[in-house]
């Protein structure tokens, strides 16, 4: 039976999506590199607790401080998302599935002590560092 779920554009886009790097992207290490140029040590792609197919991307497990470097497109950013011109409808439900789970994400985390810090990638990094610094002296 014939599904009417959206399918993506084309092989090409699958394969481009496939392609796209989930960790390690340039905002990433860039924040990573200040953030132990300044003496912070932390986890990267820790285990989500209780989620185990999902990871944080800087973690700091003793503090119990999480830290997301969202991506402007893949996460809907207020400021930056352009919504795709070819089948809106199948991109429209993916980035909605991206927001729903790093909303229950966040929540899942924050229900167990955590403290969550959701950082665009559109910051500056030394911005996004200063951020993270402050939740960790925080705690």
């Amino acid at each position: 039976m014939p599904s009417n779920k959206p399918e993506p554009l084309s092989e090409a886009v699958k394969k481009r999506m496939e392609e796209q790097p989930r960790t390690g992207t340039e905002p990433e290490l860039e924040l990573r590199r200040i953030l132990f140029a300044d003496g912070l040590r932390y986890r990267v792609n820790y285990p989500v607790p209780g989620k185990p197919r999902r990871t944080i991307d800087i973690a700091f497990p003793r503090r119990r401080v999480a830290v997301f470097v969202d991506g402007c497109f893949w996460h809907s950013c207020p400021e930056h998302c352009v919504e795709p011109s070819h089948n809106r409808e199948w991109w429209r439900e993916k980035l909605a599935r991206n927001v729903a789970r790093d909303r229950e994400t966040t929540e899942l985390l924050e229900g167990q002590g955590w403290c969550v810090v959701r950082l665009w990638e559109h910051l500056s990094p030394r911005e996004a560092a200063d951020c993270v610094e402050a939740a960790v002296a925080a705690v």
